[in-house]
């Protein structure tokens, strides 16, 4: 059994067969939709979901984890280990490191023997999930507290999320992106692409337009070409909201362009997908670590 425990929230995209294999605690995020509460990937499905918003009057909202669901998360993975590193959703789009931090607090109390790291991880969605998976990759290999912390804090230095969006409304409506507005109002047809990288500090930000999603996807990998290049070794997860064939499509473009050490295609969990609305397909990705020294 690991020496670490990992925990994070239903963000990260991490696909199931993962979170089984190295035994990722996912904390759900709440959906409050027309006055009813659904918990992230537990009573809603990505397809679900998006098959409602389809319908929906109003749009729905989310919430964080309040402390209490955090402090249950530790004081079920301290059974099994007396280390936890938490790694949450970037602290610009959620109170979520928040309640993750004062969780730990409250531990102090409550599991006195238990030595829990919370780390911000100032990235989401697929990104979050590359994080926590080279976490977790480190805990299985019998790294300590350490080890596994710095693992995780690697990654996010080198990640970066690059998604076209099918519509700007959704992002618009919500307002977490400023620009998100202005770009709706003036253009009508446009297909923006949205990035959390290093450079961004844990915020979204509208990186570029273009005028068909065929374009902005050629502008995706051209993207990621220069960032990583085709020779080094790369993680990638290949997201989308609702759109599967095209994920597809854009995995075996990756595939058979650059050295990628993992592949995976993940869906966008409903929590995000409040946020941008269907039709979301993207990349989220870093060159591999070098070993520590």
């Amino acid at each position: 059994m690991p020496r670490v425990a990992i925990v994070t929230d239903s963000t990260a995209c991490v696909p199931p067969g993962l979170i089984e294999q190295y035994g990722i605690f996912v904390v759900p995020l709440t959906i409050i939709f027309e006055d009813k509460a659904y918990l992230d990937g537990v009573d809603l499905t990505a397809s679900e979901f998006f098959r409602l918003l389809e319908r929906a009057e109003r749009l729905p909202t989310t919430s964080a984890p309040p402390p209490s669901v955090y402090l249950d998360a530790y004081r079920s993975q301290s059974k099994g280990t007396a280390d936890i590193v938490c790694i949450t959703l970037s602290s610009k789009l959620s109170m979520g490191f928040d309640s993750a931090m004062q969780a730990k607090e409250m531990a102090k109390d409550v599991l006195p023997q238990t030595r829990i790291e919370v780390i911000d991880s100032l990235t989401a969605a697929p990104s979050l999930g590359l994080v926590v998976l080279a976490a977790a990759k480190a805990a299985a290999s019998g790294g300590d507290l350490a080890q596994v912390t710095q693992a995780a804090e690697r990654v996010m230095t080198k990640v970066n999320l690059f998604a076209v969006l099918d519509t700007l409304y959704y992002l618009a409506k919500g307002g977490r992106v400023p620009k998100a507005a202005a770009w709706a109002a003036s253009i009508l047809r446009v297909k923006p692409i949205l990035c959390i990288t290093n450079e961004t500090k844990g915020e979204v930000t509208l990186a570029e337009r273009t005028r068909t999603k065929r374009k902005a996807v050629e502008r995706l990998l051209e993207i990621m070409k220069g960032r990583v290049g085709t020779t080094v070794p790369v993680h990638v997860f290949v997201m989308h909201a609702n759109v599967p064939e095209e994920a597809e499509r854009l995995k075996q473009r990756v595939q058979s362009q650059f050295n990628c050490a993992e592949l995976y295609v993940t869906d966008f969990t409903p929590v995000m997908g409040t946020h941008t609305g269907p039709g979301v397909v993207g990349v989220c990705f870093h060159a591999e670590a070098p070993a520590p020294t």
